[in-house]
């Protein structure tokens, strides 16, 4: 009689599932380290003591309008000064710190040092610190670079902070509807007006696009925040194709307590 087949077993990678499999092999790799200073962790994405004293958390009370921090809750409405004299054409700002100690170190390392997977535990930061202007959003946008950066940088690191959070919230992602069509330089130590003029005509949101534009509520996600010239130009972009509300949500933002 002929040998019956016996099935091969199947590969080790196979019988635990090959996501499984390669996470346990990036485990022996890179074991679990604290995000900002590597000294080995219990558990991925984390932040030892030490660091997480280093992380200046923005935490309420905090302004309304722009998240920057207050000195004291002075009751409602909890709006900056800044807010008040000139107020954005974006709905709300949140972020998860000030741009300052390791809340920078961690923005440096993201842009320029290629640390792309700090945008994993940076997302889920954001997540949180934006959590009430999430819950009202249905359509997460980042920030676009022109093609130019895009090109020298090769990632934009607003669009991988944006999936990061999409994930942690199960919004969608549409880096593709916000276009920057004009290459603008550095917004540091421009005067006001400087700002707008360099910013106008920045951003462009196609005809073929307005469609799923229209009656979105969405949220803008950027690395940081500094005079919000940026983000108003998007904003006022977004909301003329018929958006219905935008807001911000940035890791870091330019400001000092009070």
């Amino acid at each position: 009689h002929p040998v019956p087949d016996v099935p091969k077993r199947a590969p080790f990678y196979r019988r635990i599932g090959l996501g499984r499999f390669f996470r346990s092999a990036l485990d022996v790799l890179y074991p679990a380290a604290c995000v900002g200073c590597n000294v080995p962790l219990g558990e991925a994405d984390g932040v030892c003591p030490a660091c997480w004293r280093q992380l200046p958390f923005i935490e309420k009370p905090y302004c309304e309008r722009l998240g920057t921090p207050l000195p004291a809750d002075f009751g409602l409405p909890l709006l900056s000064a800044a807010a008040i004299k000139d107020a954005p054409v974006f709905g709300r700002a949140r972020a998860v710190a000030r741009y300052d100690d390791l809340a920078r170190e961690l923005v440096h390392r993201l842009k320029y040092g290629d640390r792309l997977e700090l945008a994993l535990p940076m997302g889920r930061w954001m997540a949180r610190a934006g959590r009430d202007v999430l819950n009202d959003a249905t359509l997460i946008i980042p920030i676009p670079l022109h093609r130019r950066r895009y090109w020298g940088r090769r990632f934009n690191q607003a669009g991988l902070l944006a999936k990061s959070i999409g994930k942690q919230t199960g919004c969608p992602v549409a880096a593709h509807l916000l276009k920057r069509i004009k290459s603008t330089q550095s917004q540091v130590g421009l005067t006001r007006n400087e700002r707008l003029k360099n910013l106008q005509g920045a951003f462009n949101v196609a005809a073929k696009h307005r469609r799923h534009i229209a009656g979105a509520r969405i949220v803008l996600v950027d690395d940081v925040m500094t005079t919000a010239s940026t983000a108003n130009a998007a904003s006022r972009v977004l909301l003329r194709a018929g958006a219905a509300s935008v807001d911000v949500l940035v890791f870091a933002c330019v400001a000092k307590a009070g």
